[in-house]
């Protein structure tokens, strides 16, 4: 009896890992088109960097405070498309520089990229199942030393020091990084250590954002050699 009754629990576990796993890429597709029609709205109005800014705030105050207390009800599906939305319009003025540059193709070369990273990383844990939770604290140490250096520079550039190479240099780490979030995540679906869709869309998706705009900042820097 005891193999029938593991056989049945682990089909079990299967079952919803799956439907973890479907919601979650439904969710994730939706809020990046939704991303994409609030940056097209953003860049058509010409929004400026501090509205854009104030996008990004806003955004954060909602994952940060609203979303723990909603992700466990259908109310958390609004604060993500919200939260989404609020990020996608923040890309807006970024995508208006390159494009008011002339260098639109900047963008279609980060967002193809990013598309393929992100489909191979996901097809490699999807099919091998492999368990890559052994990267968590690997990931968050590097985070913060990339929050670290990011401040420090933004610091250097009030003072009238800039750094062109290492702020590509560290948009490379950021790339790194978040593919790595990407691989971790994914993996935690997979393996059952993310119950939650609406969390699991929001990690993916702040892997995404992250990893397109640290591509763009590579891709355009190159094409201004």
């Amino acid at each position: 009896m005891q193999p029938q009754v593991y056989t049945q629990t682990r089909a079990v576990d299967r079952s919803e890992t799956a439907k973890v796993l479907r919601n979650t890429y439904a969710l994730l597709a939706m809020t990046v088109l939704f991303s994409a029609f609030t940056a097209g709205i953003a860049m058509a109005v010409g929004m400026s960097r501090g509205v854009g800014i104030i996008c990004s705030l806003a955004a954060l105050g909602l994952i940060w405070f609203v979303l723990p207390r909603t992700a466990n009800s259908g109310k958390g599906i609004g604060v993500v498309f919200a939260f989404t939305g609020l990020l996608g319009a923040s890309l807006g003025p970024i995508l208006n520089y390159y494009v008011s540059a002339g260098a639109g193709q900047v963008i279609t070369q980060a967002l193809g990229t990013t598309a393929l990273i992100f489909f191979a990383l996901s097809a490699y844990v999807l099919t091998t199942r492999k368990d890559f939770s052994f990267m968590g604290g690997f990931l968050f140490v590097g985070l913060i030393a990339v929050l670290v250096c990011a401040l420090g520079m933004m610091i250097a550039s009030f003072f009238g020091v800039h750094m062109p190479l290492a702020s590509v240099a560290l948009s490379g780490v950021i790339a790194l990084l978040f593919s790595g979030f990407i691989l971790y995540d994914t993996s935690r679906i997979v393996n059952g250590g993310e119950t939650n869709y609406i969390m699991a869309t929001t990690s993916l998706y702040i892997s995404i954002l992250n990893l397109f705009t640290s591509l763009l900042h590579i891709f355009g820097f190159a094409s201004d050699d």
